[in-house]
């Protein structure tokens, strides 16, 4: 099943990001049950020839694979859906404009200016062509600034553009607060109403289960579990402090990031 089609499914999806350049752990993630796996190629260790061996690997284990390009840019955003990804998501989008210069990127001719080069899709996918591609294929957009904020209605509104995925980090970060401060969290419940009214799936970053529940909660139906990384260091920490029958160190925050 495509990532589009569990999205028109209507129900929450939880997925995970890879920020380490490791195809068997991108495919050992990817059997765990994750609805979909996003390849970092922004913050994460990962250049394109990395990317590519990543998406293998979930190819292998039947999960979607995203990437979340360098930026908004064309050859970016081309390139990570030459080598099978299912969707792009594009980061510091604060505009209209900047919206739909990523759906024309990601989309071919009429929808788009993407041009012909899908390598590894005419093997992967049947009767692979234009218009299938632009189907089977999302844009997420990041919501990371607050001119992206002030601008959301017009952002959400683009043709194309299927989800709105939030930065809480550089969010923050943009507005000078801390990640807990009651109006930050405002900010974040009126990007999800916003995703709501113009109808396009709601995106965030979590950084454990408990913020997945919550966030879940609040109206995000994509929702990012970490990384690989956060979650080997702290499956680590926590079996080993098992085995000493010890507690568990409060562990520093780990590559869980956006």
């Amino acid at each position: 099943m495509t990532l589009r089609e569990l999205w028109e499914r209507g129900e929450p999806t939880v997925g995970t990001w890879l920020v380490t350049p490791s195809d068997l752990q991108a495919e050992l993630l990817g059997r765990a049950g994750f609805d979909w796996i996003c390849v970092d190629g922004q913050h994460g260790l990962v250049g394109y020839e990395g990317m590519l061996t990543l998406l293998q690997g979930l190819a292998i284990a039947g999960v979607p694979g995203l990437v979340r390009v360098p930026s908004n840019s064309p050859e970016h955003i081309a390139r990570a859906l030459d080598a099978g990804a299912q969707g792009v998501v594009v980061p510091m989008v604060s505009t209209r404009e900047a919206a739909e210069q990523a759906v024309t990127a990601a989309k071919y001719p009429p929808e788009g200016n993407r041009s012909w080069g899908p390598s590894r899709n005419m093997l992967r996918v049947p009767d692979y062509s234009a218009a299938v591609a632009n189907r089977r294929n999302v844009v997420a957009v990041m919501i990371e600034t607050p001119e992206g904020v002030a601008n959301m209605d017009e952002i959400m509104s683009v043709p194309g553009v299927d989800a709105i995925y939030v930065g809480p980090n550089d969010l923050a970060l943009g507005f000078g607060r801390e990640q807990d401060d009651p109006e930050q969290e405002a900010v974040i419940t009126s990007l999800a109403e916003g995703c709501k009214r113009h109808g396009v799936v709601a995106g965030i970053h979590c950084d454990d289960a408990q913020t997945v529940i919550r966030r879940r909660e609040a109206g995000f139906h994509m929702l990012n579990l970490a990384t690989d990384a956060s979650l080997l260091y702290h499956g680590a920490l926590h079996e080993l402090a098992a085995a000493r029958e010890v507690e568990v160190a409060q562990p520093r925050r780990t590559a869980s990031y956006v």
